[in-house]
């Protein structure tokens, strides 16, 4: 389930990798996106199945 969530993520969610942001700088609706994907991503890979 997680890694379905994880591809959809990516499709859908913008990378703020890529646009260099600043997390100090952050807003707080950025922060939630990040914290999500980590939630994610973490345990689409903790994930055994």
């Amino acid at each position: 389930m997680y890694k379905l969530l994880a591809k959809i993520n990516k499709l859908l969610l913008p990378s703020f990798t890529k646009q260099q942001l600043d997390l100090a700088k952050a807003k707080k609706w950025q922060k939630a996106i990040i914290g999500w994907k980590y939630y994610v991503t973490t345990r689409a890979l903790s994930n055994k199945s």
